[in-house]
């Protein structure tokens, strides 16, 4: 049996409903037989779990771990079978579904708010624009600023 030691990942991304954990020198280490081994990013370096299903999506993706000049390579599943990395998975799982939750709660009111008020800055910026435009005496860019002004509406 394999026991993870130290699993934190170096970098971790939520993208829509998936989660990927990826993983450096030093931020993952697991022992057997006594022994000590480091996680070394030569193949696999990442973990991309659905978090609906919470199943990890790249099974077939190879993590060594190395202590002095030997190696161990482990295929993720294998890992997942015969280690408890689940211990080590959950925490991180639980602290990824509740940003991605709290990253979902802004109202719609709100969006249409600043979609609102970036609408009125650009507007007072043509209006200071066409301002200028107008002490410069530059005819030709009033009226491509007048017609852009129009094209927003």
């Amino acid at each position: 049996m394999i026991q993870v030691q130290f699993m934190k990942p170096f970098y971790t991304k939520v993208t829509g409903k998936t989660l990927r954990l990826v993983f450096a020198y030093q931020y993952f280490s697991i022992v057997k037989d006594d022994e000590l081994f480091h996680f070394v990013p030569v193949e696999g370096k990442e973990m991309v779990i659905n978090l609906d299903t919470k199943q990890i999506e790249n099974l077939s993706e190879i993590f060594v771990f190395q202590r002095g000049n030997r190696f161990i390579r482990l295929p993720l599943y294998q890992l997942l079978l015969i280690s408890n990395v689940h211990e080590h998975l959950s925490p991180i799982l639980e602290k990824a579904s509740s940003s991605e939750e709290t990253v979902n709660l802004v109202p719609k009111e709100e969006e249409s708010d600043v979609q609102k008020m970036i609408r009125k800055l650009e507007e007072v910026n043509f209006e200071r624009l066409i301002d200028e435009a107008l002490e410069q005496r530059d005819e030709k860019r009033f009226y491509e600023l007048l017609e852009q002004k129009a094209k927003m509406k």
